[in-house]
C-alpha cells in the first residue's frame, strides 16, 4: 500500500533559484547593467507572487503499510523533516487500542538522514518503512513514518549506464554568461523497472532497490558553466552487480555572487 500525500499551506519561496535564471548579454555596459537590474527585479516579483502558492508536501505511512512514496510533478524532492515513531494520538490511530497511542515522544534517530540520502534531488522516491524501523524506538507503540518535503525548481537529468551526462547552464547552442552549476543531488543505480530498460533482459531491471547517492557529480561540476560526466561503474562504483543502472542528477544554474 502506498502512503497518502497531504498538502499543507506552509509557503516555500526559493528566490535564490529564481534570480539565478536571468541572462544578460548586451553590447553596451550601461544598458546591460540597467536591463539586467530591471529583469532581476521583475523576476523576483514574479517568484514572490508564485511562491505564495507553493506548499509543503507531507506523506504519512502507517506501520502496517509497506511503502512511502514522495513525488514532485514539477521540480525535485527536498526533504525538510522526517519522523518515524509517534508525535500525537490521532495519526494512524484507527482501530488501535489506547495503550499503543499514549507514547507521543517516540522518534527514531537518523530518520531524516535516511530520507534525504534516498530521496533528495529525485522526482519520485519510494522507501520501504522497514528501512527505518530498526532498532524499535518505542516497543508496544504503534508507529508511523511522516515526511515533510518541498519540490524545488531544478533541471532533472537521467543518463543510462555507459552514456555521458551533459550538465550546462543555458539553452541549446547558447550559454548564459556568468551562470554556474549547483548540484542538488545525484543517485546512481535503479529504483524502477522502466527507466533505461529498452532492450534490456528482465534480469537486469528487476532490482529496484539499488540507488546509491553520490557526491561525485557535485565534486566534478559545481561552479562550472558546463560539465560532462560518464554514468559508469568505473566512476561511481557498482551498487548492484548484474543490474543495468542509470544516473539521476538534479541541478540549478546560479549567478556567482
Amino acid at each position: 500500500m502506498l502512503a497518502h500525500i497531504a498538502r499543507s499551506t506552509k509557503p516555500t519561496v526559493r528566490n535564490e533559484v529564481c534570480l539565478s535564471q536571468v541572462p544578460a548579454v548586451f553590447t553596451s555596459t550601461d544598458t546591460m547593467l540597467y536591463v539586467r537590474l530591471i529583469s532581476t527585479l521583475l523576476l523576483a516579483a514574479t517568484c514572490l507572487l508564485s511562491g505564495a502558492d507553493a506548499s509543503m508536501e507531507k506523506a504519512v505511512t502507517c506501520d502496517m503499510d509497506v511503502v512511502q512514496r514522495l513525488s514532485c510533478e514539477n521540480g525535485v524532492i527536498s526533504v525538510e523533516a522526517a519522523l518515524y515513531g509517534r508525535a500525537d494520538r490521532e495519526t494512524c490511530s484507527e482501530g488501535r487500542p489506547q495503550q499503543q497511542l499514549t507514547n507521543t515522544e517516540c522518534s527514531q534517530q537518523g530518520t531524516v538522514d535516511v530520507l534525504r540520502r534516498r530521496c533528495d534531488g529525485k522526482k519520485v522516491c519510494e522507501l520501504s518503512v522497514t528501512d527505518v524501523q530498526s532498532p524499535d524506538p518505542c516497543v508496544d507503540t504503534y508507529k508511523y513514518l511522516q515526511t515533510s518535503y518541498t519540490c524545488l525548481p531544478a533541471s532533472h537529468l537521467v543518463t543510462c549506464e555507459h552514456s555521458f551526462a551533459h550538465l550546462h547552464c543555458g539553452k541549446l547552442h547558447y550559454t548564459y554568461e556568468g551562470q554556474t552549476i549547483l548540484v542538488y543531488g545525484a543517485h546512481y543505480g535503479r529504483h524502477d523497472q522502466t527507466t533505461c530498460s529498452y532492450r534490456r533482459p528482465a534480469s537486469q531491471v528487476q532490482n529496484v532497490y539499488c540507488s546509491s547517492p553520490t557526491s561525485k557529480v557535485a565534486e566534478s561540476c559545481d561552479g562550472k558553466n558546463s560539465c560532462t560526466i560518464r554514468a559508469s561503474n568505473s566512476v561511481f562504483g557498482d551498487p548492484c552487480v548484474g543490474t543495468y543502472k542509470y544516473l539521476e542528477v538534479a541541478y540549478v544554474c546560479q549567478y556567482l555572487t
